[in-house]
Parts: structure tokens; sequence; C-alpha cells
């Protein structure tokens, strides 16, 4: 019998070196890239995507980047970060919903750039 399929949260988080259309779509291509690689998830796996960016991200929608890449059929929402004085500035976040049948030990969350030590409770 084949193994069941399961709804988990996989969580990643990245940030770029100024605020740019280019480097926002560029970073979040190269996070979700590599979401997908180290969980061996294809876009069908994907149910959404919601993505935050901390108020000093503001000239491009992290979302628009995952279209470029072939996105276009996930649902995907944006949304603002809160501001809190310690966070990590110039920050995008990403939560997939996904079909997988990985247990959550299993799943391999992704922390690029001056994310890096965002989750260090989480595997990655």
């Amino acid at each position: 019998m084949p193994e069941a399929l399961v709804t988990r949260g996989l969580r990643g988080a990245t940030t770029v070196d100024e605020d740019t259309p280019e480097q926002i779509a560029t970073r979040i291509q190269e996070l979700l890239t590599e979401l997908m690689a180290r969980n061996d998830l294809v876009e069908d796996d994907i149910i959404s995507i919601i993505f935050t960016a901390t108020t000093d991200v503001v000239s491009a929608f992290p979302a628009t980047g995952a279209r470029d890449i072939g996105f276009g059929a996930v649902p995907l929402l944006c949304m603002s970060e809160i501001n809190v004085a310690s966070g990590t500035p110039l920050c995008m976040r990403v939560l997939l919903h996904i079909h997988t049948t990985r247990s959550r030990a299993e799943l391999r969350h992704v922390y690029l750039h001056g994310a890096q030590g965002l989750r260090d409770d989480l595997p990655v």
C-alpha cells in the first residue's frame, strides 16, 4: 500500500542586501529552488505559499519572483512581517503548505544569507 500523503508546513527565510525588485526576485527564487530540491518537491506538491517581508522590503512583492520561475498555478499571498525592534532587517520568510509522505522530522527547512540563524532548532 502506498504511503499516505499528509499536509505539512515547510519554512524558509532569506535576506536581501538592498531593497530592489531584482534582488527580491533573485533571493526568493533561490530560496524556493533550495526548498524544493532539499525536500524532493514538485509544484503539484505545493498547496499554497505565504510570504512575509519586513517593513523595509517595499520595492516588490516576493510572490512575483515565485511566479517568474513557474509557481503561477500555486496560490501565493504576501503579508507584512510584524515590526520587532530586534528583528532581522531586509528579511523575507516563506511558509509552504505541502502534500508529502515525509514526517515533520524529515522536512528540511531552508534559511539563507542573513536569515541563517533564525531557526537553529529546525532541521536544515
